[in-house]
């Protein structure tokens, strides 16, 4: 391969990556509506299985995150003084409530759905109890910090406690005849789906330091394996609702 085929190569993966970065948003926000549409579209399919409360929490995720960008629609209409100076001023208090709380607290009622285990669905009640009490008094105590990487602790926790849903979920199809047909079941998609997912971004919870104008190569890295991971999730979930069929729970 030649100098100038590496380079016309090197110009395009450049454009690509400015094509993203621009697009960021509107390509997260794009996948997400159409994993809940899906949803909704196949609710009757599911409405007698556990998935039908998965439909809803897509819908949650898709309104949720489009809401978060409040302070964009505050500053269109030159309202920013409605928020200045409140833990709202960023949306980083919205989503510490929405998506680490919201989420870590879903999951385990989703999975208490589908478990078998007795003793397991009790541990993740507690735990999720404890989760849901340690995150609100967290929150309670330190609600004036307005810096992001405050919130870091809950996102971090929740995560573990979502993976912990999943492990469990795992640990019960070795145990049961389930392991025979497993590929078939839209549960087992789903928990395969969402460990991969929070295994590419737990992570990048641990880097936040980087996380600013400081270091745009981390910035830049950050937004790509995030965008990545969504369209890989919420894509996968689209696909696993249209191809699964309904199953006793």
């Amino acid at each position: 391969m030649g100098i100038l085929q590496v380079l016309i190569i090197l110009n395009r993966l450049k454009e690509m990556d400015e094509f993203l970065r621009q697009n960021y948003f509107i390509i997260t926000r794009s996948v997400e509506f159409l994993a809940a549409a899906t949803g909704l579209i196949c609710f009757y399919k599911y409405r007698k299985t556990a998935v039908k409360y998965f439909i809803l929490f897509l819908v949650y995720a898709a309104l949720g995150d489009y809401l978060g960008g409040y302070p964009t629609f505050f500053a269109r209409f030159n309202a920013l003084h409605l928020i200045e100076n409140t833990v709202f001023e960023k949306n980083y208090f919205y989503y510490a409530v929405f998506w680490g709380i919201g989420t870590a607290v879903f999951f385990p009622f989703f999975y208490r759905k589908i478990l078998s285990d007795s003793v397991r669905k009790r541990f993740l009640f507690f735990a999720t109890l404890l989760f849901f009490v340690g995150s609100v008094i967290y929150l309670a105590l330190n609600a004036q910090l307005l810096n992001h990487k405050f919130y870091i602790p809950i996102f971090v926790w929740g995560s573990f406690l979502i993976l912990l849903c999943v492990c469990f979920y795992f640990i019960e199809v070795l145990e049961s005849d389930k392991v025979l047909t497993f590929y078939k079941s839209i549960y087992f998609w789903i928990s395969s789906v969402i460990l991969i997912w929070f295994l590419i971004t737990t992570p990048l919870l641990f880097y936040e330091t980087y996380f600013s104008t400081a270091d745009w190569n981390f910035v830049f890295l950050k937004w790509q394996l995030y965008l990545a991971a969504n369209m890989f999730m919420y894509v996968s979930f689209t696909i696993a609702l249209l191809w699964c069929k309904p199953e006793n729970n």
